[in-house]
């Protein structure tokens, strides 16, 4: 099979198209023909070796589409999609024509979405719903501050937000294009400039702040955002932008009575990972989920440069490789 490798951690230069061996089935493990595979972030933070726990040599990439070529009965032929917080990083990944994944991790893609809108649900969208229906258990009648809204995760936080009942105000630098998750469901929205964060939403919330602060951004996002929580509010932390190092007012935090969750999806292997599938299945299937926006269908022999791409923040979407 022809997949992208990396050897050494480095740029996205460092990838190279190679031929490897098919990968091989067992009792425990399927065969997956990849049909498409997203680059996000964390994939390219991967290769450049900033991400903990990947061995080399290493095929990268986390979320894919396909269709079963090898595994149990039942499910060859099935088309499928899958994450997981192993894959692309001690195992190889889908930026490949075949992957081998847990046959206990196979489950069958939403019938609404193409392939490779499957292919860039994943990560953005598990981020999204541990950080709001598992740990802050965001509910209905609550106001959801979602910033970083013009992004993939900011995007998926929104819907799930609005799903949940929630009244959901969105932040960004930049002002939000028409065709994005997030425009269609955000209450409000405000594009930031120099009002500070806890202004702009106290004076959207009546001067009470938000419930729960899903911060898509970090790095100089992070205390602005805790200074925008309503009384024992909870703030969920992703990412970081930046500095990793950020500052916090230790005593505004006890006195708000704040709490702060941090979001690791990679805790998530591949099985653990397609439970959280299986909720989101119907919701996509419903219609009431968007898919996120795609940018550009990148041949996979183009990787270095659509991993380039993602580096510099170039894409207006989910870049997603094919084979």
């Amino acid at each position: 099979m022809r997949a992208l490798q990396f050897t050494e951690f480095g740029p996205a230069s460092t990838l190279r198209l190679i031929e490897l061996p098919d990968p091989k089935p067992d009792s425990r493990t399927a065969i997956v023909k990849i049909a498409a595979g997203a680059i996000s972030p964390s994939d390219v933070k991967n290769v450049e070796g900033k991400m903990e726990g990947t061995t080399l040599p290493r095929v990268p990439g986390r979320d894919y589409s396909g269709t079963v070529t090898h595994g149990p009965a039942e499910w060859v032929g099935a088309e499928v999609w899958g994450t997981g917080g192993e894959i692309g990083y001690s195992i190889d990944g889908s930026h490949a024509e075949l992957i081998a994944v847990p046959a206990a991790s196979l489950r069958r893609k939403p019938r609404t979405l193409s392939m490779e809108q499957a292919a860039a649900i994943g990560v953005t969208y598990l981020a999204a719903w541990l950080g709001l229906i598992e740990y802050a258990q965001l509910a209905s009648g609550e106001t959801l501050l979602v910033t970083g809204a013009g992004g993939g995760v900011g995007g998926a936080a929104a819907q799930i937000g609005k799903w949940r009942g929630a009244h959901v105000i969105g932040v960004d630098r930049q002002p939000l294009p028409e065709d994005s998750p997030a425009a269609g469901v955000l209450d409000a929205f405000f594009v930031l400039r120099d009002e500070p964060l806890k202004s702009v939403v106290r004076s959207a919330t009546n001067g009470r702040g938000a419930d729960v602060v899903f911060d898509a951004v970090g790095g100089p996002m992070f205390e602005p955002s805790l200074g925008a929580l309503a009384h024992r509010g909870r703030q969920v932390a992703i990412t970081s932008v930046g500095d990793r190092r950020v500052g916090l007012d230790l005593l505004d935090f006890y006195h708000n009575e704040s709490r702060l969750f941090g979001v690791d999806t990679r805790r998530r292997d591949a099985v653990a990972s397609a439970v959280l599938l299986d909720a989101l299945t119907p919701v996509f299937e419903q219609g009431t989920f968007g898919a996120p926006k795609i940018d550009r269908v990148i041949a996979l022999s183009d990787g270095p440069a659509a991993y380039e791409q993602v580096a510099r923040g170039a894409a207006k979407g989910r870049l997603v490789l094919v084979p």
